[in-house]
């Protein structure tokens, strides 16, 4: 079960602050897409948050802790890879971030989402909002990046266990040459996106791992 943190809702105003939302792996060739959904009060600045591709590893894991600590709320979602294959990257992602604001019990003021498009929210009334560049300007959306890339790697450090070879826990399935290799040499694994042309290219020759 996909993890969360709320207060118990007795003891806020509801709806309450701003719910950020946020996704990490629409790029690599394998591994789930993951969402994130972070409520934070109007004007409530947490200590480190930013874009989570400005922080180390390191720094993500001591962010994500106080992320957890100090947010109204905070949910994960995921989408798996035979959803990515079947709906595509867009609607996969749209269905994680679903899935992820459905795990709140805290009813945030509004949603916003990091991107030009934003998905539909079933039960939500509030307003929902896509904002450009989010995660940077965002302190909602930086938090959700975070948490969401925090458990997107932690995912692909199981793959690699799972599927060793392709070198998961050092690309987390994005299409570096190392990664390309090794799709050429071992074939596609269960965990890649075979809706993904490079790994689609290689199933089609007949590599199979």
């Amino acid at each position: 079960m996909i993890p969360r943190r709320d207060v118990p809702a007795a003891t806020l105003p509801v709806p309450a602050g701003i719910g950020g939302v946020d996704e990490a792996g629409r790029g690599p060739l394998a591994g789930a897409v993951v969402a994130a959904v972070v409520v934070l009060a109007p004007g409530q600045a947490i200590e480190g948050v930013r874009d989570s591709k400005l922080l180390s590893a390191a720094q993500r894991q001591r962010v994500a802790g106080r992320i957890h600590a100090e947010a109204l709320a905070w949910a994960l979602g995921r989408a798996t890879v035979a959803e990515i294959d079947r709906l595509n990257i867009l609607n996969a992602t749209f269905l994680a971030m679903q899935r992820a604001v459905a795990g709140l019990a805290v009813v945030p003021q509004e949603l916003a989402v990091d991107g030009n498009r934003a998905p539909r929210f079933a039960g939500f009334a509030g307003p929902v909002r896509a904002v450009v560049g989010g995660d940077r300007s965002c302190p909602a959306i930086a938090a959700a990046s975070i948490l969401a890339k925090l458990a997107r790697d932690a995912e692909m450090l199981e793959l690699e266990v799972a599927h060793p070879g392709y070198g998961f826990a050092r690309h987390k399935g994005y299409p570096t040459a190392e990664h390309r290799a090794a799709l050429l040499r071992l074939g596609p694994c269960a965990a890649h996106r075979l809706s993904y042309a490079p790994v689609r290219a290689v199933a089609a020759c007949g590599v199979r791992a």
